[in-house]
């Protein structure tokens, strides 16, 4: 797994993160859920574990914006607060999970592997060769492209992107992570790279049909959803 430890207290930080880390884990760590934001708009994870109590923005609100952001990454919460009311305050909030300190360090991980394996189990849209996704189906193996059944013909760059997008619908896709994980750039660019492409495959997979998919949110980056009020 790789995850995303959000906790103000720098060695509980460590700790936790040198025992997932002994696990075969992946961490990175954030200092508070402004950390925690950034973070996520620069670099995807499988899972969130976030502390309630932290300067500048604390758990609660940081999690209210990610979801606000349309990211539908599992969080668990991990907190000394743990009240009946500051638990369900944390999972309607938007928190999958919530874990009260002290904790064992088996249920923790336990606990993040459910979440993780649901995650894949609701979002995964990959049936055998083939991703199908909305009114969209995309073969892996032979590139080919149907939307609402008529074949769509695209570039390989073109099928690349959209494969991206039909991978993680419905979840903020920023310029970051199409530049690394499409291009393979690990910089910023000034270039027109991306609208140029997203231009080509809106013509080509969005103009014929309705309703679009791609998305933009201003000064975020996109959204593929086969719904508008995703980006309520």
């Amino acid at each position: 797994m790789k995850l995303l430890i959000v906790e103000d207290d720098p060695i509980a930080a460590e700790v936790l993160a040198q025992n997932l880390e002994s696990l075969g884990h992946q961490t990175q760590l954030a200092r508070n859920g402004l950390e925690a934001l950034a973070s996520v708009a620069q670099d995807s994870f499988d899972v969130m574990v976030i502390d309630r109590m932290m300067p500048k923005m604390d758990g609660i609100e940081a999690i209210k914006q990610l979801r606000a952001n349309h990211n539908t990454m599992p969080v668990l919460i991990l907190s000394a607060l743990g009240d009946v009311d500051e638990r369900v305050e944390g999972l309607q909030a938007g928190g999958d999970d919530y874990l009260v300190k002290p904790y064992a360090l088996r249920e923790l991980v336990a606990r993040l592997e459910v979440l993780v394996k649901r995650s894949q189990t609701v979002m995964s849209p990959i049936l055998n060769d083939w991703i199908e996704v909305f009114d969209l189906r995309l073969n892996k193996v032979s590139g080919k492209v149907f939307r609402q059944e008529k074949r769509v013909l695209l570039q390989p760059q073109e099928r690349k992107l959209l494969e991206y997008f039909a991978l993680n619908p419905n979840q903020l896709i920023t310029r970051n992570m199409l530049l690394e994980k499409v291009w393979d750039f690990h910089f910023d660019t000034d270039s027109n790279l991306i609208d140029t492409q997203i231009s080509r495959l809106r013509t080509k997979v969005d103009k014929p049909f309705h309703p679009p998919l791609i998305h933009t949110i201003r000064g975020k980056g996109y959204v593929f959803s086969h719904t508008p009020d995703v980006l309520a």
